[in-house]
């Protein structure tokens, strides 16, 4: 049980780690125990030994980490995407001729298709164009989804890719380009997830958990058959045996058959991890936000909380100004709020936009999302991206009404919302 033990322990550490340094950022972690052992890894741990490096090799070996971390981080390369690939296939390699005879025809059928999948979705997912924003199309990205005037403005131009920035977008410094509905570039399909590739995403997520489900279930149901040949009254809970009896038996039949006791660990202590993905893009999809946007919403709830925060109406017969947002969206509502904040904790002082006094909000449920529609739209809008909320006989009377004019002019009017 030795090497059981450590193979058991190291695969969660290496599982806690990896879920601590890509999510203790998360506003909703932010405050907790994960994320304060973020903040010791991306920042406390470097900056102890940058200043021992500073003082041995004045700088030399910082230096170099820096470039190769800036490399990583800042391009686009497959070697993550590889590495996933890799764990893939080679778990596949290890389990599946020792365990290929044991299975029944339905469980090798199943099987096969479960590996399959996430291949088909993981390539849709990084060879899918996920949003990108060109000149050519832009001005039917900036008709997808309206600006709230909360966490989006309309004026607001990219300056790398001089373009007025479509609600919901952000530009990508990977990608080297906006990206519609940006939720996060992801290392693992070396690509952005946004508006026509994040259903893909979701989908190599639940097939890979499934596929690792399966094959926990599978491998524990050919183990215990095999411990059964040999112990007639034995069963998956081990009843009539205690618990150091328990262990032993599954460790010698681990031993015995160690490809498909390794890879089967290996799965169930992973499961949670990919779940846990899986089910934090959930709540995004029934929140109607995306990882970005819940940053941002993060930012507001910090400064809402300090009383910094204000809200005031949005007439619904406002007059749009076509030369920084567009005249009609595919989204079937619009907003009817602006928030603003100050920097001194009071009411801001005149300001044309809006109409009635100015109200403090002291909680993000006191405000409106403009994108959450419920959540069976909001899984629409992310599978059926293409075909937006209306249906295609409105959308071809909309599309006859001209949004204004080009964003490419570079004398655009600044946005006439900002920070007081």
């Amino acid at each position: 049980m030795g090497v059981i033990r450590r193979i058991a322990i190291a695969v969660l550490l290496v599982s806690f780690f990896t879920f601590v340094a890509f999510f203790g950022r998360l506003p909703a972690l932010r405050n907790t125990p994960v994320g304060a052992l973020h903040r010791v890894i991306w920042i406390h741990i470097p900056n102890g030994l940058r200043r021992l490096d500073q003082r041995f090799t004045s700088g030399r070996i910082s230096s170099y980490t820096m470039r190769l971390a800036h490399t990583l981080w800042n391009d686009r390369h497959p070697v993550v995407m590889i590495f996933f690939i890799l764990l893939l296939g080679v778990s596949e390699i290890l389990i599946v001729p020792p365990a290929w005879p044991m299975l029944s025809q339905s469980r090798k059928a199943t099987a096969i298709i479960l590996m399959i999948l996430p291949y088909v979705f993981l390539y849709a997912s990084a060879n899918t164009d996920p949003g990108y924003i060109t000149p050519e199309n832009h001005r039917h990205q900036m008709t997808l989804y309206p600006y709230d005037f909360t966490i989006f403005h309309p004026g607001q131009k990219c300056q790398t890719c001089k373009l007025l920035k479509p609600a919901r977008s952000k530009h990508c410094s990977i990608c080297k380009h906006c990206i519609s509905k940006l939720d996060h570039h992801c290392i693992f399909i070396n690509n952005c997830v946004g508006y026509h590739n994040q259903h893909y995403f979701l989908l190599l997520l639940f097939f890979t958990a499934t596929l690792i489900n399966y094959a926990t279930y599978t491998g524990f149901s050919l183990l215990n058959g095999e411990i059964r040949k040999h112990l007639s009254g034995w069963t998956m809970t081990g009843k009539g045996y205690n618990w150091s009896e328990y262990f032993n038996i599954w460790g010698w039949c681990l031993q015995q058959y160690t490809r498909i006791g390794g890879v089967t660990l290996l799965c169930a202590l992973t499961a949670p991890l990919v779940w846990g993905l899986l089910g934090y893009h959930i709540y995004l999809i029934w929140a109607g936000t995306t990882t970005n946007e819940s940053m941002k919403w993060g930012d507001w709830a910090s400064e809402m909380a300090d009383g910094y925060a204000f809200k005031r109406a949005i007439p619904s017969d406002r007059e749009k100004d076509t030369a920084i947002e567009p005249a009609w969206t595919h989204w079937p509502v619009e907003s009817e709020q602006l928030i603003v904040r100050t920097e001194d904790g009071l009411p801001p002082r005149g300001g044309d936009f809006g109409v009635g006094e100015w109200e403090r909000v002291w909680k993000l449920a006191d405000v409106e999302n403009l994108y959450d529609l419920g959540f069976l739209d909001n899984l629409k809008d992310v599978f059926w991206p293409r075909y937006g909320i209306f249906h295609r006989k409105q959308r071809r009377e909309l599309e006859a009404v001209d949004i204004g004019s080009s964003s490419e002019d570079s004398s655009l009017p600044p946005s006439p919302i900002g920070r007081k």
